[in-house]
């Protein structure tokens, strides 16, 4: 299957100014060459597509950096079809990062894991809730978050994929847990679906009325904020925080497609005056706790603690069409391209 055997893979064909446009991607058809030695090829069954994949495609990118004709890396969900790596035999099911092609080469790394596909436990949970997702929202909340029973906990993004799955956790540790979503509908699915004690829509407000609409709905204030939008959203919160809050800075949606950087936020100055603290977050550092972390998820999974919604768009050739969804926000749960 390999050698002169073609794929299709989406490459990058110019770097994205703004909202990434169709002309930025192209479908290609690659050769994929023999796996060397501590290698596998994977046949690519689910992508994850993810906000964080539109900062790769930056000349500068804090992680991942693509290269202009080179495939679009993400995480996959895949079977093994060649594999000169011991462990990770053919006909392997795994969960990693690969690219929005048919087929990959991958080996082993800090998220590429061997999965099990069971009845209960459909292979996309391993790009959802029970995988590096399910891993930024546990790790984020858990360990820098540091919520304490009783706490209000806010999440902006709320709807997302990070931001529904630490909404729950948040539950789980006994916190009145408050989304900020974009629209009606995914307001209810937090409040029917996740099972969150308010949500606010930030839809046609400015910082100001976001932040006295979260001002009505935590009178109390807030202790931890999982941050993943940035923006009014950020500036909104840090006119409601408590006294010692923790700010988890996970995502900055609200700025990825901008081509001039916006104003900061106004309300810095409450750091001060509340002893707040804000922490930048990145999964990879949290890797000791990687296995604590999947025991958890998985517990919590199965026993219904924990819901994961995802929307599945179909076929690689739409893969521009379905990325968009994500700046747009017309998709309803995890967004994932099936190959």
């Amino acid at each position: 299957m390999t050698g002169t055997w073609k794929n299709r893979a989406i490459v990058l064909a110019r770097r994205p100014v703004g909202t990434p446009q169709c002309g930025d991607f192209r479908l290609d058809k690659l050769a994929l060459p023999k796996p060397e030695k501590n290698q596998f090829v994977v046949r690519v069954l689910y992508c994850s597509l993810d906000p964080a994949m539109r900062r790769w495609m930056d000349y500068r990118s804090y992680s991942v950096q693509l290269t202009i004709d080179k495939p679009i890396a993400c995480l996959v969900v895949g079977e093994v079809m060649e594999s000169r790596c011991e462990g990770f035999p053919t006909g392997q099911y795994v969960c990693g990062m690969g690219a929005v092609a048919d087929y990959v080469v991958m080996e082993p790394g800090v998220f590429t894991r061997r999965i099990e596909i069971q009845d209960d436990i459909p292979p996309t949970a391993y790009l959802n809730a029970l995988g590096p997702i399910g891993l930024t929202a546990y790790n984020g909340l858990i360990h820098v978050g540091k919520p304490n029973k009783g706490d209000t906990v806010l999440i902006s993004g709320a709807a997302g994929a990070v931001g529904s799955i630490a909404g729950q956790i948040a539950k789980i540790r006994g916190c009145r847990v408050v989304g900020i979503a974009g629209g009606s509908d995914k307001c209810d699915l937090l409040l029917n679906f996740f099972g969150f004690d308010g949500a606010i829509d930030y839809r046609g407000k400015d910082a100001d009325e976001l932040a006295a609409a979260i001002s009505k709905v935590c009178p109390e204030g807030v202790d931890v904020f999982f941050d993943n939008v940035g923006g009014d959203a950020l500036d909104a919160t840090l006119a409601n925080i408590n006294q010692h809050a923790r700010l988890i800075e996970c995502g900055m949606i609200a700025q990825y497609n901008s081509v001039e950087l916006p104003p900061g936020p106004r309300n810095m100055w409450q750091v001060i005056a509340k002893t707040a603290t804000i922490h930048g977050f990145l999964n990879r550092y949290y890797s000791d706790f990687f296995e604590e972390a999947y025991t958890n998820l998985e517990r919590w999974f199965l026993h219904g603690q924990i819901r994961a919604r995802e929307h599945i768009d179909e076929g690689i050739e739409n893969f521009h069409q379905s990325f968009t969804r994500l700046f747009e926000g017309s998709n309803h749960g995890k967004l994932i391209l099936k190959i």
